[in-house]
């Protein structure tokens, strides 16, 4: 391999990692609807239903050791999704996404997506707690109380610059650090790379998700619906180009985006898995 292929091949991962982080070509997952989880549920269930669109075991070992890395039994159903997926976003999100940034100055957009990453605080800290890690909960739970107060509901990282940088986690992760496999990966409609314990772990999010529990009146659901719509399209508006490239550049880009999705949870549960550090602060003692 060349010196300028292995670049190209590093700056493609790179790539596919940006569109990756927060989700998930996972726009806003961690706070989606009960109209997504449904969709989960469907094409769950869908799959499972569909024995021809599964992928049969080979007998080569060296074929054999390359489907069990990919653990992608349901690969021709998972790229009919992953190709309706990308020919809805073509006609649909993606004009809306490149109107908007032309709308947007990016700073108000880098202010929205701090605004949904604090919203995402509380999931956050509910699954430090349960994965066991409680200075990682009280480190997101000072991030929510700063960034609500001191950062205008959110809208300023300031927990940032205060030592409290935000860190990843959700039901699926605290569930991979429990020791549950991921069962096979699943891509699903317009939500992307996913996995069975991924899918279990979006409903429990959405269950964790304060916003999901607004009461009617005070224009505070018009407020969920609003947020959940923007935040769609701040995420996908972050992701053009990324998207983009890898679409160009990649020989195959479901399969960039699978191994990036599954590099990536494993990485993410491995770091939960071994931060030990003190439950306090090291300023408290």
């Amino acid at each position: 391999m060349s010196s300028e292929t292995g670049d190209q091949q590093r700056t493609l991962h790179s790539q596919t990692r940006r569109l990756l982080s927060d989700g998930p070509t996972h726009t806003n997952r961690r706070t989606g609807s009960t109209g997504r989880i449904g969709s989960l549920l469907v094409a769950t269930l869908t799959l499972a239903g569909c024995g021809s669109l599964t992928t049969p075991k080979p007998k080569d070992p060296e074929a054999l050791a390359e489907y069990n890395e990919a653990n992608d039994k349901f690969e021709p159903m998972n790229r009919k999704m992953y190709n309706l997926s990308m020919t809805v976003d073509k006609y649909t999100l993606k004009p809306v996404a490149k109107a908007y940034v032309w709308a947007v100055p990016r700073p108000v957009r880098s202010s929205l997506a701090n605004m949904a990453q604090t919203m995402n605080e509380p999931v956050v800290f509910f699954n430090d707690v349960g994965a066991g890690k409680p200075r990682r909960a009280g480190d997101a739970f000072v991030r929510w109380c700063i960034n609500m107060t001191a950062g205008v509901g959110g809208l300023i990282d300031v927990a940032k610059y205060a030592g409290y940088p935000h860190h990843d986690n959700d039901a699926g992760l605290t569930l991979a650090t429990w020791g549950v496999p991921s069962g096979p990966y699943l891509f699903l409609p317009m939500m992307g790379p996913s996995s069975v314990r991924d899918g279990i772990g979006y409903g429990i999010d959405t269950g964790l998700m304060p916003l999901n529990y607004v009461p009617r009146g005070y224009g505070l659901l018009t407020f969920n619906w609003a947020y959940n719509i923007v935040n769609t399209i701040n995420s996908r508006a972050d992701r053009i180009d990324d998207l983009d490239n890898l679409e160009k550049d990649a020989l195959d880009p479901y399969a960039t985006i699978r191994s990036a999705y599954q590099q990536q949870r494993k990485a993410l549960a491995d770091s939960i898995k071994n931060d030990h550090r003190a439950t306090v602060p090291d300023w408290y003692n």
